[in-house]
């Protein structure tokens, strides 16, 4: 009697795990129609953690401030071009 070798199943990842998610893409800042943007997309235009963005919101110590919309925050477009320097 042979048996046959077991097969491991591939792991696959939960929905909420974010070490296995796909990276978001943002548009350049400069085609943003939006007055705002979240905080995601606020980081990486500045290069920075969400939560570095979410202290800076909380402490009121940023170069920029948000504006609490719904209790969310959102970022000034306008504010983050005139900071990076982008027209």
């Amino acid at each position: 009697m042979m048996l046959e070798p077991k097969v491991s199943k591939p792991i696959v990842a939960d929905a909420g795990d974010t070490m296995c998610s796909k990276p978001i893409s943002f548009a350049p800042l400069e085609k943003i129609l939006t007055p705002t943007v979240s905080t995601e997309a606020a980081a990486h235009y500045l290069h920075r953690r969400p939560q570095t963005l979410r202290v800076w919101a909380s402490k009121e110590s940023g170069p920029i401030r948000p504006r609490r919309i719904n209790g969310r925050l959102h970022w000034s477009v306008a504010e983050l071009r005139e900071l990076l320097g982008v027209c």
